[in-house]
């Protein structure tokens, strides 16, 4: 039996702030997508590791999940927010914060909201530009040096941080296949269960 299809979906533009030239992702997802499950869409597309905590915001109230390690009593639950709740048209945006010590802060547009094409499973990721940074660098500043350290063969920490990096890092790498291979395995479409579940 083929998926249900969801009655509208939201293409977005996911940016990771800071970063030039930009690392971006475009999506599409059920408008009907719990946050805490675009949660897990934005970490399979842009390469993070689910290694740490999260957060959203939008229009100054944030939405995240309960945790011992940080205290957010004031935090809406994420899987009981759908994303057509918050950003119901263009234009609108809501900001995704990755690691709250590394601090990634990504811009989150909604570019268009569509009907569903025929036969297509979604989430799904359309293009993007440029590799995820390394987890645990150390935010933008670190990723900065970790770029000019790996560019120089001759620096002193060369060897340890390609070590570190697992012996190969490509900044300007973007693989759709395996984006859109990796999101294929998150589980059951979104829109087959209640948001609240």
């Amino acid at each position: 039996m083929s998926p249900r299809q969801p009655q509208s979906v939201h293409q977005l533009k996911v940016t990771l702030l800071e970063t030039t030239p930009p690392i971006w992702r475009r999506l599409q997802v059920a408008s009907t997508i719990n946050l805490r499950r675009l949660h897990d869409v934005i970490q399979a597309t842009m390469g993070w590791m689910q290694s740490h905590l999260y957060e959203f915001r939008v229009d100054g109230v944030e939405y995240g999940e309960p945790s011992s390690e940080y205290d957010l009593p004031s935090a809406r639950r994420a899987k009981s927010t759908q994303l057509r709740q918050v950003t119901p048209e263009p234009g609108t945006t809501l900001h995704y914060l990755y690691d709250f010590g590394d601090g990634w802060k990504h811009e989150v547009l909604v570019e268009a909201v569509l009907l569903p094409e025929p036969r297509v499973s979604y989430p799904r990721c359309l293009g993007g530009a440029r590799a995820c940074p390394p987890e645990d660098v150390g935010g933008i500043g670190g990723y900065e040096e970790f770029l000019t350290v790996i560019g120089n063969p001759r620096h002193r920490e060369y060897q340890d941080l390609m070590a570190w990096s697992g012996g190969h890092f490509d900044p300007e790498a973007f693989d759709l296949a395996a984006i859109n291979a990796a999101l294929a395995h998150l589980g059951p479409s979104p829109w087959e269960r209640s948001p609240w579940g």
